[in-house]
């Protein structure tokens, strides 16, 4: 039988987005204190921006 509410969706993006964001929750949890930058940057996987020296 046929069911018009049995649809399967993977929206790979926001699967990406819900991952990253329960990696944050779970972070802040464990921290006692506020995430630092460097901390969400680390979590979220970002490589921290360097100033150039030439600017």
């Amino acid at each position: 039988m046929y069911d018009q509410f049995d649809v399967t969706l993977e929206d790979v993006d926001l699967l990406g987005e819900v991952e990253l964001t329960t990696n944050l929750i779970i972070a802040a949890s464990e921290s006692e204190e506020h995430l630092s930058a460097a901390e969400i940057d680390a979590v979220l996987g970002v490589e921290p921006v360097q100033d150039d020296p030439d600017t």
